[in-house]
């Protein structure tokens, strides 16, 4: 596959890619410039020896879905007995503003 190819997929599907990824990572940015560069360097390594698909958008979603599927997956929530010493979640959640996002954080743990 010639260079220029790739070069002007990734200029034409970097920004609905990283749309897609970062409105699934709610406020982890790293989380979703990470997904979408893993995405890229395996729509590289794959279409060189493939080609590029008929829907090159729709083969990067689906990675980049996996990949967060995955990302999700691995992540568990630690048990109240393996949280730190002295961590309280009520006075923590008093110390917190009202439009903090760790807010929904701690309401998820109960």
């Amino acid at each position: 596959m010639e260079e220029q190819i790739l070069i002007a997929t990734y200029r034409d599907l970097v920004r609905p890619l990283y749309a897609y990824v970062s409105r699934r990572c709610g406020s982890d940015r790293g989380l979703a410039e990470d997904v979408t560069q893993e995405t890229w360097l395996r729509a590289v390594t794959h279409w060189r020896q493939k080609g590029l698909p008929e829907q090159p958008l729709a083969w990067l979603v689906t990675v980049a879905r996996n990949l967060l599927t995955n990302y999700f997956r691995r992540i568990k929530p630690i048990p109240i007995e393996q949280a730190p010493p002295g961590w309280d979640i009520d006075a923590s959640a008093q110390n917190l503003a009202a439009d903090d996002p760790q807010i929904a954080t701690l309401l998820s743990w109960g």
